[in-house]
């Protein structure tokens, strides 16, 4: 049995505002539930007594140091925006009901 459905792949589909055909419906929910059982399958490996790990080798991460700087002047800020009112970045609404 497949752990993902086509069902599923269409409504994560439609989530991502993705169009997809039968056959790829069908060639996605295939390739997607082969990772699902291939992260089940990791799932089941005993990793009692191993350190979790970020890198496969230690490596060193300089950061800079954490100090206050002056703040950009806001009309540097946005002197290349395309659209801009003030000092402010004119956008377009993205949410239904927003006034300008």
């Amino acid at each position: 049995m497949s752990r993902i459905t086509r069902e599923e792949v269409a409504r994560i589909a439609s989530l991502a505002r993705l169009s997809l055909d039968d056959d790829e419906s069908q060639r996605t929910t295939t390739q997607i539930g082969a990772i699902l059982d291939y992260v089940a399958q990791l799932a089941e490996v005993d990793t009692t007594g191993i350190e979790p790990t970020a890198h496969a080798v230690p490596l060193r991460t300089p950061l800079r140091a954490d100090r206050a700087q002056p703040a950009m002047p806001p009309e540097l800020a946005v002197a290349n925006a395309p659209q801009r009112e003030g000092t402010a970045f004119v956008v377009p609404l993205v949410l239904d009901g927003e006034e300008s």
